[in-house]
């Protein structure tokens, strides 16, 4: 081939890579701003805010105003990655879904649930994943009316009940946060023992160390406790 043609193929090669280069660059940027427009507006970039996201949209939630959504939108961008704002320690109670009582769409909250709402190592380990990894601002601890793993606590520590299964670790993880409150006894036990458990793993989330601890000292991350009242949808705070 002669010197002229070869540089002309040269020059053609190069112009086509960087043809490429561009295309490739230009489909980044347009991946990267689909998933930001799919993503909650990031408004929320302190815990105070993220906490009062949350409580407006419960609010929404209980005067049946929620916001009109279509679930397909962003479905695509939402498998590039994740920005939820907020993340919930709830119970696996089929009577409380999260996303509905806070009025929130896929994406935007970190969910850990299991009956009874404690922490255990694994969700331990997934809320410190959510906090430091994926930037959730704030934590709430969940519980709600007319539990059904408070009920079977109450009866087991007043009762002496031997539960089936792995059910009875259930009562064992929340024993210590609520035993004071049910051997006091008195009205309205099960709800008391419901904002005790609620209270003792909120406690917990506040000063676990080595990563949540210290980003609620470092003003990074907020723990609150709430109870979701099955009746209205109301969240309370306690």
């Amino acid at each position: 081939m002669c010197n002229v043609c070869d540089s002309r193929g040269l020059s053609r090669r190069n112009v086509f890579s960087a043809g490429l280069g561009a295309l490739a660059l230009t489909a980044a940027a347009t991946a990267t701003a689909t998933v930001a427009q799919a993503q909650p507006t990031r408004a929320v970039d302190t815990p105070d805010a993220a906490f009062a996201r949350l409580m407006e949209g419960n609010a929404r939630y209980v005067s049946g105003q929620l916001n009109q959504r279509d679930f397909t939108a962003g479905r695509a961008a939402r498998a590039q990655g994740q920005a939820p704002f907020a993340a919930i320690l709830g119970c696996a109670d089929s009577r409380v879904a999260p996303e509905l009582a806070f009025d929130q769409g896929p994406g935007e909250l970190f969910i850990v649930r299991v009956a009874g709402n404690f922490v255990t190592p694994d969700g331990l380990g997934s809320l410190e994943y959510g906090a430091a990894v994926l930037g959730t601002k704030v934590i709430m601890v969940l519980g709600h009316t007319n539990c059904g793993a408070i009920g079977a606590t109450i009866g087991a520590l007043q009762k002496g009940n031997t539960l089936p299964g792995h059910i009875a670790g259930l009562v064992t993880a929340m024993k210590p946060g609520v035993e004071a409150v049910v051997k006091a006894g008195g009205p309205d036990l099960e709800q008391r023992t419901v904002v005790a458990n609620v209270q003792a793993n909120v406690r917990r989330l506040q000063t676990e160390k080595p990563i949540l601890g210290d980003m609620v000292a470092a003003g990074k991350l907020k723990v609150v406790g709430a109870y979701y009242d099955l009746p209205t949808g109301k969240v309370v705070l306690v």
